[in-house]
């Protein structure tokens, strides 16, 4: 079965596509990686989301505005779908299906509430494909917390007979997955730990007046030095004690939280590098306890794995060595897996096992009471959906 994963994630600088095979069996794994590809947002674009996700669009026009992005990001969606088919030489017809995650707008799972926009009907429309998407509402109506979904897939990918990883994906938000050595499905352990990109990106963009989006290379962090105070300060933090499952997004570290930090740093007449070298470690501490507190002893970490923007940063990456200095800190790409594809695969098992009506979670990692199939399907043109598939329960 071939299927194509898309993923934007809480940074909503652009989407990721992958186009993936397995053969014909049930089994997650293996599977084949066929191309990927990333399709940046315009600058425009992404800050039209962080507005709409901040809640700082005005009244009257927040329906509108919700409505137009939805409609947007699934031509975006869709464009890059058929655009990856194009560069692997495989014709949208070949392809099974299409699993979209969408752009998260809103994620409350306190009230069992979670908001992913890019309209799926219109990717099934503009490109004939089978289309699963909306995977969070159901896994929230089994009663988790609709995240995070990529621990099967990071099962899959990286579960090992001889050492115990971490699965790290720093994205927006910071999220672990813990796979310990031989560990089955019962065994995953998997929660946001907090952010890592999003407040630094913001802090980044409103120190710089908006002509900087993020701490590229790391240059600010390698420059600055760490603020004990503030460090201590960031860490002391609800939502990083309270035990998994949890999950979070930009609704508590989001644009709001970034210019609050940024602005109150400038009062003190603080070095910009400085503050940014402080969020840094702060993410790296922040994943640290978290394994301590809810994993294992971090010498029992054979490896933490490394994906998302965060594995490019070489300041992120030294912090992480500092933070847990037993465990090698490797980017997912050394276990055969690129990092920069990696959520998209992940969803694009979500959809396949969406169309084969197989369980696509882990309940434990997300705290829902039964496993489920999550996801809803959009028929392809002519109202076909794949051959075989079960309807989903």
């Amino acid at each position: 079965m071939r299927v194509i994963g898309l993923m934007s994630g809480t940074s909503a600088d652009g989407v990721d596509a992958a186009l993936v095979e397995w053969d014909g069996d049930a089994a997650d794994a293996p599977f084949r990686l066929q191309a990927y590809r990333e399709e940046p947002f315009p600058a425009e674009l992404q800050q039209r989301i962080h507005r709409l996700a901040a809640g700082r669009v005005e009244a009257p026009e927040v329906l509108r505005e919700f409505a137009r992005l939805d409609v947007e990001l699934g031509e975006r969606f869709a464009g890059a779908a058929a655009a990856l088919a194009a560069e692997a030489g495989v014709a949208l017809a070949a392809v099974d299906a299409i699993a979209s995650h969408g752009q998260t707008v809103a994620h409350h799972p306190a009230d069992r509430a979670t908001l992913q926009i890019g309209d799926p009907s219109l990717i099934a429309e503009r490109t004939g494909c089978t289309t699963v998407a909306d995977f969070r509402p159901r896994d929230l109506a089994a009663g988790g917390e609709g995240a995070p979904l990529a621990p099967l897939f990071h099962l899959a990918a990286f579960g090992s007979a001889s050492e115990s990883r971490v699965a790290l994906n720093l994205g927006g938000i910071a999220n672990v997955t813990w796979l310990p050595r031989g560990g089955t499905p019962e065994d995953v352990i998997a929660f946001d730990v907090g952010p890592a990109n999003a407040l630094i990106d913001g802090v980044v963009a409103k120190l710089t007046a908006g002509r900087e989006q993020l701490d590229r290379n790391g240059e600010r962090a390698l420059r600055g030095r760490i603020d004990g105070a503030l460090l201590d300060r960031l860490l002391d933090d609800d939502y990083l004690r309270r035990p998994p499952p949890k999950s979070t997004g930009r609704e508590r570290y989001g644009s709001a939280e970034a210019e609050a930090l940024a602005d109150a740093w400038r009062e003190r007449g603080g070095g910009p590098a400085d503050l940014v070298a402080t969020l840094v470690a702060f993410t790296a501490e922040s994943v640290a306890r978290g394994c301590r507190d809810f994993l294992a002893d971090p010498r029992e970490i054979d490896c933490v794995l490394v994906g998302g923007g965060g594995r490019a940063n070489p300041a992120m990456m030294s912090a992480l060595a500092d933070a847990l200095p037993d465990a090698r800190i490797e980017p997912f790409d050394r276990a055969g897996v690129p990092a920069a594809a990696a959520e998209a695969m992940a969803f694009a098992l979500m959809g396949r096992n969406a169309l084969l009506g197989i369980p696509n979670h882990l309940p434990r990692c997300t705290g829902a009471t039964r496993a489920a199939v999550l996801g809803e399907i959009v028929p392809g043109r002519g109202g076909r959906i794949r051959a075989g598939a079960r309807t989903p329960g």
